[in-house]
């Protein structure tokens, strides 16, 4: 929503750990060090300080860094900061952000803000090129397993934003992924459930749809027995109607039971195009197009758009580690201090007219 207004989220949605921030713990020693010499030595600089990074990408963890400084500067209306949106496309050395005000009332929060905005535009630009890579076809964002836990939030709102950004639907597995812009996890049926109903697909299935909410699009794994035609075909059968879909996540170590004939010409293992095809058209056949084909495991931006192009009869993407994966990283630089120029060898004070005044 805020891509549309821009509205910022408000500090408090953030959660953050105020009184570990305000005391510098999750600041780098000689921010600190620096702070405390500048304090002790009773000199409190004017400085203009300027955010940047050095890609073509769209901004993320903007509202968060903001929410950084709101609530652990030392006194944040002392302070004039200036800055873009969440989603706004960035370029090299472009400033994001600029900081106006005594330095020893922020200088413990840069490594925080910095690795804020780092963390969440890496997540947004990833999740835009491979929005625009499936050509608005629905990507589910499956990355919540390859990370720690805490960075879920962040990451799934980051995700939300480049949908914001591109137009096209974005999917988060976790409900904490989802919770900033009230939305919720969503998942199919797992090997897990299969496992536990004896590595019966159809059961499990079953059972699934009969606890599954009205609003579930029930979507169920289908390569368990590594015969995903046929288990496609039996699930399909039993459910009918209410299967909004099944899976594809064959290991890159195996290779479908459908395709052990025909191998010699083609990259036979995990999930591939001639896979699809035959699931597609064994649902077809049988009178089951509505079912649609999600496809995951292994899926980069790369295989996505070799999928595209060859027309592969996908109609979403689940991807994981790869939107997480790569660097995007910030640095910032006091360009004027007390009014005068005071930047590294080849940075100097730029002001961005895209800049606005955060209040």
């Amino acid at each position: 929503m805020n891509l549309l207004t821009h509205l910022r989220l408000d500090p408090g949605v953030f959660d953050l750990p105020v009184e570990k921030m305000r005391a510098g713990w999750y600041t780098d020693a000689y921010f600190n060090h620096t702070r405390a010499a500048l304090i002790e030595d009773g000199r409190h600089p004017i400085v203009v300080m300027q955010v940047f990074q050095k890609r073509d990408a769209y901004l993320g963890g903007m509202d968060e860094a903001i929410a950084i400084l709101k609530l652990c500067a030392e006194t944040f209306a002392d302070l004039t900061v200036h800055a873009l949106y969440d989603g706004d496309p960035i370029e090299p050395y472009e400033a994001v952000m600029t900081i106006e005000g005594d330095y020893t009332t922020f200088a413990h929060l840069e490594t925080a803000f910095l690795g804020t905005l780092s963390r969440r535009t890496l997540i947004t630009t990833n999740v835009v090129n491979v929005l625009r890579a499936a050509n608005g076809k629905p990507v589910i964002f499956m990355a919540a397993r390859h990370d720690h836990h805490r960075v879920q939030t962040g990451d799934g709102y980051a995700a939300y934003v480049a949908g914001q950004i591109v137009g096209a639907p974005i999917g988060v597995t976790t409900d904490e992924q989802a919770s900033w812009w009230g939305g919720r996890g969503i998942g199919t049926v797992p090997h897990s459930l299969i496992s536990s109903y004896g590595g019966n697909t159809v059961l499990a299935a079953t059972k699934f749809a009969e606890w599954a909410p009205e609003d579930i699009n029930i979507t169920v794994l289908v390569d368990f027995e590594n015969n995903s035609v046929q288990t496609a075909l039996d699930v399909a059968r039993v459910l009918g109607p209410k299967l909004w879909g099944v899976r594809l996540d064959t290991s890159e170590m195996l290779v479908d039971r459908s395709l052990w004939e025909e191998m010699g010409d083609f990259k036979p293992t995990g999930v591939n195009e001639r896979l699809v095809h035959k699931v597609r058209d064994a649902l077809d056949n049988d009178g089951f197009e509505h079912v649609k084909i999600v496809v995951s495991g292994g899926f980069t931006i790369d295989k996505i758009v070799e999928f595209e192009e060859k027309s592969v009869p996908v109609d979403a993407y689940g991807v994981g580690s790869s939107l997480i994966r790569g660097s995007n990283d910030f640095t910032a630089d006091i360009v004027l201090t007390d009014g005068r120029p005071s930047a590294k060898v080849g940075r100097r004070y730029k002001p961005s007219p895209r800049l606005e005044l955060v209040t």
